[in-house]
């Protein structure tokens, strides 16, 4: 099954999941505390997926701090032998199990990127007939630019052609744990992941629809607590 097919069918997948949207905060709220707040920052490091036949140059670069990176729906695969999409991605070293990660970024999303994933928790060993992931965030031709949980839950429009902040938090557990998403600091999703596993965060594109699709990248952080 490629990860095309993967993505329509991860609304099936995530049934029985516990899922929250954030509740609005009253105008009498306190302020929210900081989602880095108890964290540690943590030094990663990263190895990249690009189109097999071409040099990270032609899919990448790096300016003023910003990473750039774009790919073609007529792109190759990151392995001459795979099925998935083609991606341009940082596939983050860090594995883990068990224990509290957050992955820490701000992003833009030019426009016209329609069917892609720019952020996600890939399972990378995982039990046999579970999903390859826990997460992901798209991107979609819609309403300014529309960010999705896979292809459902909506998170952000207007998203478009300017620089926002994307956290995700993940406490994993050797049975069921909890993922949540905050955009500029503010939680807009909390949501169970899909069990044990071995997993890694992955940021780039991976193009899921049409065309050219593009993502960048600056204050990359990775945190643990």
């Amino acid at each position: 099954m490629n990860r095309r097919t993967l993505l329509r069918a991860g609304g099936g997948l995530l049934a029985g999941g516990a899922m929250t949207a954030a509740a609005a905060p009253s105008a009498a709220a306190a302020p929210a505390a900081d989602p880095t707040d108890g964290w540690t920052q943590t030094a990663f490091t990263y190895s990249w997926q690009k189109p097999w036949n071409l040099d990270l140059a032609d899919r990448h670069s790096y300016s003023g701090g910003v990473h750039r990176m774009w790919v073609y729906a007529t792109d190759e695969p990151f392995q001459e032998d795979s099925t998935t999409d083609p991606r341009t991605e940082m596939r983050w070293k860090n594995d883990y199990t068990t224990g509290n990660r957050m992955w820490d970024a701000d992003v833009y999303l030019p426009s016209g990127s329609d069917g892609a994933s720019f952020v996600q928790i890939l399972r990378g060993v995982h039990p046999s007939g579970t999903p390859a992931t826990d997460i992901m965030l798209n991107v979609y031709d819609t309403n300014g630019g529309t960010v999705r949980r896979y292809d459902g839950t909506v998170l952000k429009t207007d998203a478009y052609d300017t620089w926002f902040n994307v956290k995700i938090a993940h406490r994993a557990t050797s049975g069921t744990g909890t993922v949540k998403v905050y955009f500029d600091d503010s939680l807009v999703l909390t949501v169970a992941d899909r069990g044990p596993a071995t997993r890694y965060f992955k940021n780039g594109v991976y193009n899921h629809g049409s065309g050219r699709v593009e993502a960048r990248f600056r204050n990359i952080l990775y945190w643990t607590r």
